[in-house]
């Protein structure tokens, strides 16, 4: 199926592996571009700018015909790592990137300057616009059943307002999980997908099987907001321990945010602290546990290789 998005990245499926804290990696990608998609790694996956250098050059080095890799970029000022990996991913050299959390123009010129697409996660119609004044190549729709942090509008309406307004392509991101949801999302509008949550449990994602095995077993009911993550209200499975810890911010921390001096300290901490723990749950055997994931694992009936899941989605 070819659409503005697959001719964008010279992808087979028009189909973004979605970027995933901790759960993204070179293994991935790989499979993902031998299975005709694109895929995607958040930058902040690397805790130096040389095992991202590194992973660049391993990617280009595996990348096939059919297939395209990109990264992720945090680019408001919690992530004070953002413009040093943007120079590193610069310099080597990727399909596309996609911008989060902040403005995306600084990383448009600069991409652009050395033949880099970008992506823009959006949620709403103002920010749209805006990205697409500054140059994005495509417009990523959040809606609200996208696993991690997610939009307010349902896939259809976004979707729907996004492709009317917009002259850039619109890819949907949330609420994918199988053949039928894709073919949904592109009746409403959309060049193509990001899919995310039905790669969690995929043999190649660099996370704990407790965790892959949790995307099993739980479903789409299974799925709840909390604000103790990040600051901002990220998805998550309702697992016995963040029942126990709750999944609003603590009274001392909106007392915080309320002082404007403050906030973005206040929102640093909470970042740091609520990505160890997430780290912590992803990556060993451990009680604390915090998985983030969408209501797409309602789909996920095994641990399966990533070319698997690609088949199933393009096919079933």
């Amino acid at each position: 199926m070819q659409t503005r998005l697959t001719q964008l990245l010279k992808i087979k499926h028009p189909i973004i592996q979605a970027p995933m804290f901790l759960v993204s990696n070179v293994a991935m990608v790989t499979e993902a571009m031998k299975g005709g998609i694109a895929g995607c790694i958040p930058a902040l996956n690397y805790r130096s700018l040389e095992e991202l250098r590194a992973a660049i050059k391993e990617l280009k080095a595996n990348k096939v015909e059919g297939g395209s890799f990109g990264f992720n970029l945090i680019v408001n000022k919690s992530n004070i790592k953002y413009k040093a990996q943007l120079q590193v991913i610069c310099e080597e050299g990727c399909d596309f990137i996609i911008t989060s959390l902040g403005s995306p123009e600084e990383t448009i010129i600069q991409a652009h300057a050395v033949g880099i697409k970008v992506f823009c996660d959006v949620t709403d119609l103002r920010f749209a616009k805006k990205v697409e004044q500054l140059g994005a190549d495509a417009a990523i729709a959040v809606n609200n059943e996208a696993g991690g942090h997610r939009g307010n509008l349902t896939p259809e309406a976004l979707t729907r307002l996004l492709n009317k307004e917009l002259s850039i392509p619109v890819i949907s991101a949330g609420g994918v999980g199988c053949k039928a949801d894709i073919d949904t999302m592109l009746s409403y509008g959309a060049e193509g997908v990001s899919v995310g949550s039905p790669f969690i449990a995929s043999i190649e994602a660099g996370v704990t099987d407790d965790y892959k095995q949790a995307c099993v077993d739980y479903g789409a009911e299974d799925i709840i907001m909390t604000e103790r993550i990040s600051g901002t209200p990220c998805t998550v499975i309702n697992t016995p321990y963040v029942q126990k810890i709750g999944t609003k911010a603590t009274w001392l921390e909106n007392l915080l945010n309320k002082n404007k001096s403050l906030k973005k300290w206040v929102k640093m901490v909470r970042f740091s602290i609520g990505m160890k723990a997430t780290e912590n749950a992803a990556k060993k055997a451990t009680y604390k546990t915090v998985w983030v994931a969408g209501p797409s694992i309602e789909h996920t009936k095994a641990i399966l290789p990533t070319s698997e899941i690609i088949q199933n989605l393009v096919n079933n």
